[in-house]
Formats: C-alpha cells, sequence, structure tokens
C-alpha cells in the first residue's frame, strides 16, 4: 500500500513512524490518532488519486487541517490521514469582483493577510485563525465572532472544488451569486466534516476593509439589557454591529487568573461583561475631525452615555487605540485557554438558543447543573449577537455518568428553546451520543442514505457525525 502511495505523491509526502508525530495530537488532547501514515499530495489531482486507491482497497480516510477541531472529527486510527498543508496557494484575489479562488491548505490568518492588502477582508476569525485551514473551516462551516455582520462560512463561499469518496472531481467552483440549477451540493459538502468527500478548492467572499473599528466594554445590569444595546447600535449604525461577546463574572476573573498581567476591563468587577465592536467603511464615519475624534468612535460613545442616563447600563470602557481593542479581543479569544487551562474536568457544550432565550437557558441550567453536581461550577461565555452560547462546565470529578447526565440536561434545555446541541464546533466523535438521543428520526435517516449513496463502501471519514443504526 505504502509503496504505491508513494508512487502518487512521493516517498518523502508519505509520513510514517515518529514523523507522523504532529498529526497524532490535536489541541484538546482527548482524541489521539495513530494514523497508517499521513499523506501530503499537492494537487487535487493526487488527492483524487489518494481516494479512489482507498475506494478500491477499503482503506479509510481522515481529511486533517489545522488540527484545532474540538470534536475529534480528525482523530485517524488504521486509516490514511490526508493533510492538505502542501496545498496552500492563494491563487487569485479579484478586488472588483471581491473573491478569491484558493486552495484548501490555505492558512486563515494568511487568507486575512492577503485580503488585507488589497483594502478587503475575509471577515471569517476565531482564536485559531494562525493554524486552521480553508478547509477545515469549511468542512466545519466554522462560525467565529463576526457571524452577527458577516454570516458563518457558509455564507462566506460561493464555490467549491472537492473529491468524492469514488476519487472524481466534483467541480462547483461557481463565483455566482445565483445559481438555481439544482441542489445545492457545495453546500451539502461544508459542514460534513470530511464524511462526503475532501474539500480541495474554494471561492471566497471578502468585505470591504471597515477603514475604522469603534470597540467597547460594556457593563449591563441584565442580558435583557444587553439585547436593547444591540438593536440600538444596529438600528442607529445600519446594521454595522460586528461583534458583541458575553462573558460573565467568573470568566474575567478566570482570565485575570491566566497571567499576572491580566487585567478586569472595568475599576470594579460587574457580572455581565459586553464586547461589542462596530465597523464602518464610509468617509464620513470614518475620517477623523479637527480634535482627532473618529465619528464612529464618538457615535458609539454617544449612544452609550445616552443608554447609561436611562439606567440601561452599568459601566463602559471604550478602547482609545489599536493597543486596547487588542487587549479587548485577547480577553474574548481567551476562552478556549481558560477553560481547558484550569486543570478541572470539563463538560464542554456548544449550543444555540434564540437570542430572547439565552438570558433563559443560562438561569435555568444553573439550579440543574448544581443537582447534579454540586461542586460544579459554568464557565461560559457567549457571541451574544448569534444566541451561540460556549457553555462549559468545570466539574467537580471525572465521573463519567454525571458528565453524560449533565450532558442531557443542557440537550434538554436547548431543545426546550427550540435551539440546536451544536452551534459552530461540528460534530465529530464528541456529539455522536447527542446526534443519536436528540436528532430527529427523519432528518438522521436522509444524512444516511446521503452517505451511502456518496461513500457505499464508508472510506470517508468514517465514524463521525453519524451515530451508529443501533443507536
Amino acid at each position: 500500500m505504502l509503496e504505491r502511495l508513494e508512487d502518487i505523491v512521493g516517498a518523502a509526502n508519505v509520513v510514517t513512524g515518529d514523523d507522523r508525530a504532529r498529526w497524532m495530537t490535536e489541541w484538546t488532547g482527548h482524541y489521539p490518532s495513530d494514523p497508517i501514515a499521513v499523506l501530503r499530495p499537492a494537487s487535487t489531482s493526487e488527492v483524487a488519486q489518494i481516494v479512489r486507491f482507498a475506494n478500491e482497497t477499503d482503506t479509510p480516510v481522515v481529511p486533517v487541517s489545522g488540527n484545532t477541531n474540538l470534536s475529534g472529527a480528525a482523530q485517524a486510527t488504521r486509516a490514511i490521514m490526508l493533510s492538505l498543508d502542501r496545498m496552500n496557494t492563494i491563487h487569485e484575489i479579484r478586488p472588483d469582483a471581491r473573491t478569491a479562488i484558493v486552495d484548501a491548505g490555505v492558512i486563515l490568518s494568511d487568507m486575512h493577510q492577503a485580503a488585507e492588502a488589497e483594502g478587503l477582508i475575509f471577515p471569517l476569525t476565531f482564536g485559531a485563525k494562525g493554524s486552521a485551514m480553508i478547509g477545515g473551516v469549511l468542512s466545519t462551516n466554522a462560525g467565529g465572532s463576526n457571524v452577527l455582520r458577516y454570516g458563518n462560512t457558509r455564507d462566506l463561499v460561493l464555490g467549491i472544488e472537492a473529491v468524492l469518496p469514488t476519487g472524481e472531481v466534483i467541480d462547483l467552483m461557481s463565483e455566482l451569486h445565483k445559481d438555481n440549477s439544482g441542489y445545492n451540493l457545495r453546500h451539502l459538502l461544508i459542514g460534513a466534516e470530511g464524511t462526503l468527500g475532501v474539500i480541495t478548492r474554494a471561492v471566497l467572499k471578502l468585505h470591504p476593509r471597515p477603514r475604522a473599528y469603534a470597540t467597547a466594554m460594556v457593563a449591563v445590569p441584565t442580558l435583557d439589557q444587553a439585547l436593547v444595546l444591540l438593536n440600538r447600535l444596529q438600528e442607529a449604525t445600519g446594521g454595522a454591529v460586528e461583534a458583541f461577546e458575553y462573558m460573565p463574572r467568573n470568566y474575567i476573573e478566570a482570565h485575570m487568573r491566566l497571567k499576572a498581567t491580566n487585567r478586569p476591563p472595568f475599576e470594579q468587577m460587574h457580572d455581565i461583561n459586553i464586547m461589542v465592536e462596530v465597523g464602518a467603511t464610509a468617509p464620513r464615519d470614518t475620517t477623523p475631525g479637527p480634535d482627532g475624534t473618529v465619528p464612529l468612535t464618538a457615535h458609539l460613545e454617544q449612544t452609550l452615555a445616552d443608554m447609561f442616563d436611562e439606567g440601561l447600563l452599568l459601566d463602559a470602557v471604550v478602547a482609545q487605540n489599536d493597543a486596547q481593542r487588542q487587549a479587548m479581543w485577547e480577553r474574548r479569544e481567551a476562552a478556549a485557554e481558560i477553560v481547558r487551562g484550569a486543570g478541572k474536568p470539563v463538560v464542554n457544550c456548544d449550543i444555540a438558543v434564540p437570542l430572547d432565550k439565552v438570558a433563559e437557558f443560562i438561569e435555568r441550567m444553573a439550579p440543574k447543573v448544581a443537582a447534579l453536581d454540586p461542586g460544579a461550577e459554568p464557565i461560559l461565555v457567549s457571541h451574544l449577537g448569534d444566541g451561540n452560547v460556549h457553555y462549559a462546565i468545570w466539574m467537580s470529578d471525572e465521573d463519567a455518568r454525571i458528565k453524560e447526565a449533565v450532558t442531557e440536561a443542557v440537550e434538554d434545555e436547548v431543545l426546550r428553546l427550540r435551539g440546536s446541541f451544536s452551534a459552530e464546533h461540528g460534530i465529530g466523535q464528541g456529539k455522536l451520543s447527542s446526534m443519536a438521543r436528540r436528532k430527529d428520526r427523519v432528518a438522521l435517516a436522509t444524512m444516511r442514505a446521503i452517505k451511502q449513496a456518496l461513500d457505499p463502501n464508508n472510506i470517508m471519514n468514517p465514524g463521525k457525525v453519524l451515530p451508529p443504526v443501533n443507536d
């Protein structure tokens, strides 16, 4: 087998033995891999040849990108692990059309830099942007902090190219904003976590780069009043709010413990802390006045002052320079490090509920968690602007039965509110039990039928996304 694979990609790009080390562990440490080999193709043709060979020999194939997934979607045992890190070319950026044609191995932060050089942005962003790759973010339909304004990954992609489980290449590299010619196969492959094929290239949508940002930390009495702030800012700015992030008191305290240099956002501690960022492109909003004040920042300050006078805000700090803005973002993007860094057993839930139900979800969960584990402590952070709550719980011990009971309690509450038990981290292996318990039976049967039709030999990332039939 290895000789045949070496014929396809060259001996240097069939990685075996100890050289596999950097692919064998992922960020959480919960899903170690032991692949037969790691293959590093340099072209779509080579990917197709590998997959065709794997299909002929019933060899599982597990695509891997930056290995930053939190649900075990890239774990590979007795399988070929397929890394597209050599396929990392940004082929073209077309500023007038605001599109980019890129390989799946392009690192997200490199995409950001290339777009910014043209006065544009690719707005998808999250903490792992320095290692996550385009193929991975497409395969998981990643979200992040700017979903509120720009949407999920699906909303940022016009076209893709992919290799199907048979080794056939499907060309969906449309650059069109309107194409109503049948089933949307692009959307089927995006978010499938590599179970239906390997995404190799994409046409990405770019946006104008804001000429100015206004960023602030705001303390409010209740989450309901936070939504009043969000809606007022959206109305005042024409929907220009890019981020609206909720951090409770214990998250702020945990962030301060993380590093001695970390500081609280306000002189006194508050229970509900919101980071808000507004971006603008129009010169009227971004050109400094005679006193150096940027109109966008002045407008945000005035809106916050008005709400403070109404008793809707408790405190606010507006970033006066980029260093202060980056410090606010660092606090928010430290979430994964905070949750994992405490050294405690963790139940990590990535849920979504309607925006006006976030407060209800959090309030109802607290006594449920305490009843199951009196020593547990919820540690959460939320993309409040889109209803996504990263609801983690520091548990008092590793009792698997209690951890599963807590997970089920979260699912109960989420589904009561017509939410989702998986918002942006995908299913992988970590949420297979949730899929088996909670996903609509007809939807599961339909997904299995699609998987069987496209991948009858079940070689593409087997054991991920779809729970076994007996579940």
